[in-house]
């Protein structure tokens, strides 16, 4: 290996961990320290420290007034703001998921894959909902979550083998159960189309969600409603949503059916 290519190596290293450290932070924008990134990112201190010093000179990262955290700069900011401003499946997708959430008092997601997350594209709540924390931006857990299981329904087989082979090996010594719980979602699924979590990833919420395929290159993503409430009766809030959530993923669909971009 040249010099040169040696050089182009390092550097497309460098530009992974920088996006290794900048995934770390979440929607709800808390604070995180240089001990805290090591922890989610698995990089070695020195090289979070290295990073963060120069994500904070080039405006991507900054200092909570007052302390050593970090929170995101405007940088990062703006080049997602930008890119969900220019979607046109998402200008067309929020009213609707609005209008599901008034009609519901739910709120409602929509999704697509990160890894082994699921990110949140498009967010909407009825002002009568007990909120969640979460919002356009928020991680969920692919494994655990039922916008994560449905989207995974939603796979090719041989994506989706992939997919819970790595959760699989990802999940060490919980693996049997997070593969039991995952397959009684798929077993939901095959037997109505939709699957119904509880406390999936926020102590007394749950989720109910289905998978969506969208437009004419066929985008996998999630659609889910959810609620927290103090010991909700899961069989009795879905007897409500599943038939509305249902018919709005088919007309979902079906006004995207057209559409030849990405998202």
């Amino acid at each position: 290996m040249n010099d040169k290519s040696e050089c182009a190596g390092v550097s497309v290293q460098t530009v992974q961990r920088g996006m290794q450290v900048l995934r770390a932070f979440r929607s709800e924008r808390a604070p995180l320290s240089n001990a805290e990134l090591v922890r989610r990112t698995g990089l070695s201190k020195a090289t979070v420290s290295r990073l963060t010093s120069t994500l904070l000179h080039l405006g991507f990262l900054r200092h909570v007034p007052g302390g050593r955290e970090f929170e995101l700069g405007a940088a990062p900011v703006g080049i997602g703001h930008a890119y969900l401003a220019g979607s046109e499946l998402l200008r067309i997708a929020n009213p609707f998921l609005q209008a599901l959430a008034d009609e519901l008092d739910v709120s409602v997601a929509l999704s697509i894959r990160n890894d082994l997350e699921m990110l949140y594209v498009g967010y909407r709540a009825s002002h009568r909902v007990r909120t969640l924390r979460l919002g356009v931006g928020s991680l969920l857990p692919l494994g655990t979550t039922s916008i994560g299981r449905a989207y995974l329904w939603g796979l090719p087989l041989d994506e989706r083998e992939d997919l819970l082979e790595q959760l699989r090996r990802n999940a060490g010594d919980s693996a049997p159960d997070l593969m039991r719980g995952i397959e009684q979602s798929f077993d939901e699924l095959r037997r109505t189309g939709v699957c119904s979590v509880l406390a999936g990833y926020q102590r007394d919420a749950y989720g109910i969600a289905l998978p969506v395929v969208v437009g004419r290159r066929r985008i996998v993503m999630s659609m889910s409603c959810g609620r927290a409430r103090m010991l909700p009766d899961l069989a009795a809030e879905s007897k409500l949503i599943v038939p509305v959530l249902r018919r709005a993923a088919e007309r979902f669909q079906d006004q995207l059916a057209d559409f030849d971009g990405e998202l």
